[in-house]
């Protein structure tokens, strides 16, 4: 399985960090795996998450049927 193919099941199931990328598939650069999937039509919703004074991205994929 690809890094990219890894991020859109994970991020389909729930919200994904940088953390949870690089726990999972060993991912370094999240934000490119998004954009490949922006890139082949996926809906991506991200949102800005404050935590421990550190503020990260985390991401998640609408289904096709808008969940």
């Amino acid at each position: 399985m690809t890094q990219t193919e890894w991020v859109l099941k994970a991020a389909q199931r729930k919200w994904i960090t940088p953390l949870d990328a690089y726990l999972g598939c060993g991912c370094l650069r999240l934000a490119a795996r998004i954009l490949d999937l922006k890139r082949d039509g996926h809906a991506v919703t991200k949102k800005m998450v404050h935590k421990n004074g550190k503020v990260f991205a985390a991401y998640r994929v609408r289904n096709k049927n808008g969940r």
